[in-house]
């Protein structure tokens, strides 16, 4: 059976930390089932050590992670996306590109770690909660779920997981 590959776009500001967690995360836990990419709307250029060192500590492949705006993804040649989630407030609210393919969206906003320097309990937080989403969104029946009901699903995802005690 061949079975379709979903692309995915994570998109946050910077692109330095939830959003690289995010892509790290989902090409491991997909299965291959799924490509995940990330951008930022306004990279900082560089990956924040503290996601490089939380990847890595769980075995989470760091090569070719890199900080890109999300121009890339819209520019002829991107990949067709069947998924955009904004991780951030600011991005959310920022006007998008038009995407190659027509994907569904949805807001999964987790605070910003990198902007409370120094605290790794703050990546972690924000690794447990993209984890637990994106478990969320690996049970979701895919192929048999209109595309309605896959937003509904895509929406509730989002508004679950906000802090560690969910």
């Amino acid at each position: 059976m061949n079975e379709k590959t979903y692309n995915i776009l994570f998109v946050c500001t910077g692109n330095s930390a939830r959003s690289i967690m995010a892509e790290g995360l989902m090409n491991v836990m997909g299965g291959g089932r799924f490509r995940a990419f990330s951008a930022g709307s306004a990279p900082v250029g560089e990956i924040h050590l503290q996601t490089l060192k939380l990847l890595r500590g769980l075995n989470i492949p760091t090569d070719g992670l890199r900080s890109k705006g999300w121009n890339e993804f819209a520019a002829p040649g991107a990949p067709d996306l069947d998924f955009v989630f904004t991780l951030c407030d600011q991005a959310a609210g920022e006007v998008c590109p038009v995407w190659p393919g027509q994907p569904l969206s949805a807001h999964w906003g987790v605070e910003d770690p990198a902007a409370a320097p120094g605290s790794e309990r703050q990546f972690r937080n924000a690794m447990i909660i993209l984890t637990r989403r994106i478990e969320w969104f690996l049970s979701l029946p895919l192929v048999t779920i209109d595309n309605l009901s896959l937003q509904n699903k895509l929406d509730e995802i989002g508004k679950q997981g906000a802090t560690n005690d969910d």
